[in-house]
Formats: structure tokens, sequence, C-alpha cells
């Protein structure tokens, strides 16, 4: 524990880790659920039903807390590029200032200047207005995860660069916003986001339904849910394995750790569970299937794949990352289970049942379950490297005294676990509290903005 104290690198590591833990969950949603939110706008527009509005008035709330939560983050991780890796924007800021930039300026104002339309916009501006700005919202969300993942792409496969006196300097922006790696991590990213969001959306519909809420608005947030998570979960499979292709090819040390796979060897074989031993270079109680990891990472069961042993100092920890892989894979496949499962029975007999109903209520946040181990492979397999082949951690973290990045790792620690707290609570208590006002509890209109829009201007058509 003394040593841990001690040492201000790998303080700087796990204070970042935390930060981007829980800033990540609330972004991924606020993506999924922009589009979402679009399509229930676009159903009650066309079609006319009350069902389709009400729940684009229940879920906008979410997606209004979620985007604050995720503000408020994201400008904590901002300062930590200048308190914890002053290295890193010395070395790279010519490169990740401007992106970083591009993001606030892009996306972030779209979003944030049109949020309001889409809160308070009902009774005050037309439907198509609203629809519109909806749309915008959506878009400025897609543009923030395309300039955020612009530049972890570029850092897990630099390109589009030159080194003059220990600086990056760009020689072409086109080359750095589309790295090798970047259409796979951003295709990824999105479908991650699009299934985060469906397990949600399906886990509280199916939790107000178990409760007795059965209410259109119930209904077809439900079946939109259960339709995107069944559909997205096999596209988000192969996508998965072309894009391990894409990082077998540029970081095999990385797809060595997240196998397991210590010796360069041909017939892999696929560990399905293992201790990693890095004192000894070996797996303790493997259970695996053999040559199978070399049909699915090469597609032939004699390839040949390199082991850690290859990149002796410079690949990253065995075993958060093998596990890590792992839990994502296991978290998608119970997600493809659970999504056909619930799909089926919802053709079949138009609900769900007790058991049906009970997995997904279990399954509401499996999304961020698998988004942050997806994200753990990412950049803990990108160690020890910062910028793959050009800085290494090390050279970048700060020289503030570890003591002080400990205080601060407790404050934030403490901080985010009272935030997700309120948060996953507040989720719940406006499930209840809509359950109630839809099961006959009279609304205030002064209380809900959208109830009193609508009755001021339905008050004001007949005068």
């Amino acid at each position: 524990m003394s040593s841990l104290l001690n040492d201000a690198l790998l303080l700087s590591r796990i204070q970042f880790a935390a930060n981007i833990t829980f800033h990540i969950l609330f972004p991924a949603l606020s993506i999924g659920l922009a589009w979402m939110l679009l399509y229930f706008k676009i159903r009650s527009d066309r079609d006319g039903g009350a069902a389709w509005m009400d729940a684009y008035r229940f879920w906008v709330k979410v997606f209004a807390l979620t985007f604050a939560i995720g503000v408020v983050t994201g400008v904590t991780m901002s300062f930590q590029f200048g308190t914890n890796w002053p290295g890193y924007m010395e070395t790279v800021g010519n490169i990740a200032g401007p992106l970083l930039a591009y993001e606030v300026l892009t996306a972030f104002f779209l979003e944030a200047t049109f949020l309001g339309v889409m809160l308070f916009g009902t009774g005050r501006v037309s439907k198509g207005v609203q629809t519109m700005a909806t749309f915008l919202v959506a878009l400025g969300t897609t543009l923030s995860a395309f300039w955020i993942l612009a530049l972890s792409s570029w850092m897990q496969t630099p390109a589009g660069f030159e080194m003059i006196d220990g600086r990056a300097h760009v020689t072409s922006w086109l080359a750095v916003l589309f790295t090798p790696s970047f259409p796979y991590r951003f295709t990824h990213m999105l479908m991650a986001c699009g299934l985060t969001t469906a397990f949600l959306i399906a886990g509280i519909s199916a939790w107000r339904w178990r409760r007795g809420d059965r209410g259109g608005d119930v209904r077809v947030a439900l079946g939109s849910a259960v339709w995107v998570a069944a559909l997205l979960i096999p596209l988000q499979i192969v996508v998965g394995d072309l894009h391990g292709l894409n990082t077998l090819e540029h970081q095999p040390a990385k797809v060595a750790a997240m196998e397991g796979l210590w010796e360069t060897q041909r017939g892999v074989p696929a560990v399905l569970f293992a201790l990693p031993d890095e004192a000894t270079r070996s797996n303790r109680m493997e259970i695996s299937i053999p040559k199978l990891a070399s049909f699915y990472l090469k597609h032939s069961f004699d390839a040949e794949v390199q082991g850690l042993n290859d990149f002796p100092n410079s690949h990253p920890p065995v075993m958060q990352v093998f596990w890590a892989f792992r839990i994502m894979v296991g978290v998608g496949l119970l997600m493809l289970v659970v999504s056909w499962a619930s799909l089926l029975r919802l053709r079949r007999y138009g609900e769900l049942g007790p058991k049906t109903s009970r997995a997904l209520v279990l399954m509401t946040f499996s999304g961020w379950v698998a988004l942050v181990s997806g994200w753990y492979v990412t950049e803990i397999g990108r160690q020890p490297w910062l910028v793959q082949g050009v800085l290494r951690t090390a050279d970048a973290v700060t020289k503030v005294p570890p003591e002080r990045i400990g205080l601060t790792l407790a404050m934030y620690l403490i901080l985010y676990a009272v935030l997700l707290v309120a948060f996953v609570s507040t989720l719940f208590y406006l499930a209840h509290k809509a359950g109630a006002d839809v099961n006959g509890k009279r609304m205030n209109p002064v209380a809900d903005p959208y109830r009193a829009n609508e009755i001021h201007a339905r008050e004001h058509k007949h005068v």
C-alpha cells in the first residue's frame, strides 16, 4: 500500500482510469438515446399517437440528465491532461489540442443549443421544429464521438505526422483523422452506444411492465428497444471480429494479451479460462479449445500468431486485458440470447413473460459493463505506450507529489460513487413517477412543462 501511495505514475493512471470509466457511461447513453428519441419523435409525428410522444417525453428527461453529467465529467477529463499528463500535450498537443477543440465547437455547442428545444419545445414550437432540434442534437452527439474516437484511434495507430524537436507536427489531417483503426473503432463504439441504450430502455420498460404499468408508452419503448438490441448485437459481433483482425495487424501485442498467448505458435488454442502469470510467463488453470484462436484470428486452423514473448519490454498488463476481453465477450453473448428470446416472445405473444421481463431488468446496465470492459481492452492494451510507438506513458506523467494525486483520487472516487447512485436512483424514480401518473394520479400541469405547454397551446388555440 505504501509503495502505491509513492508511485505518481500508477496513481495518475488509476485516477485517469476512474475518470474515463465514469465519464464514458454517460456520453454512450447520450449518443444512443438521442437517436432513439429521434425515432420516437418521428413515429409520433407520423402516427399521431400519444404513446410515442409519451415515450419521447419520458426519455428526453433521462437524456438531459445524462447530458449534464457527461458535460461535467468531460471537463474533469480535460483538466487531467494538464495536471496529470503534461508530457502528453507537450509532445502531441499539436494534434490532440485541435481535435478536442473541434469536438467542443462542432458537437457540444450543437447539442447544448438545441437541447432546450427538445425539453421545452412542446406547445411552443411546431412539431417539425422540435423534430429537427432532436435530429441536430443526435447529430451533435455523433460528431462528438467522431472527434474523440479520431483522437483515440490516432493514439492507437498514429499516422499523418512527423516528429520535429520531440514534438508531433501534422503532415496530413486526413491521415490523422482516418487512421487504419478509425473506421472499425468508430463503428464498434457507435454500436456499443446503441446496445447500451437499447438495454437501458428495455430494462427500465420491463421494470415498469412488471410493476403493472402496461401503458402505450411502455409498450412502444420496450418493443423498439428489443428490436434495436436484437438487430445490433449480431452486427456488433461481425464488426468486433473485423476490429480484432485490424488490431492483430497493427497491435499484435494487444491481441496476444487478449488471448493469453505467450509463445508464438501455429494452431493457437482459444483460452476460455486461465490465470495469466507474468512472473512465470504462463497461464495457470488454463481451459482451452485447440486451434480455435488461429481460426477466428486468421481464419485458418494452422495459422501462426505472435505471442507476448516476442514483445518482452512493450506488451500490456496481461491479466487485466485478458479478463476485460472475456467479460466484454461474455456480456455480448448474454445480450444476444436475451434480446432474441425477448424478441421472439414479443413476436409470438405480443407481451413479455415473467422470465424474459426479469432477464431484461437484470440486463438493464449490461451495456455499461460491456462498454467499460471493451474500453479497458483498448486503452490498457495500448500500454506501455500513451501514443503507440511515439510516447511512453511513463514519459508523460506529472511531477506532482504522489500524495496530492492520491488525495484527489479519493475525492473523485467518492464523488463519482455518489453521482452514480444518484443517477440510478433518479432514473428509477422517474420510471416510478411515470407509472403512477399513467395509473390514475392526476398530473399537476405546472409541475410538468410538457403538459403545461400543451394546455397553454390548446387554450390559446380556443381563444
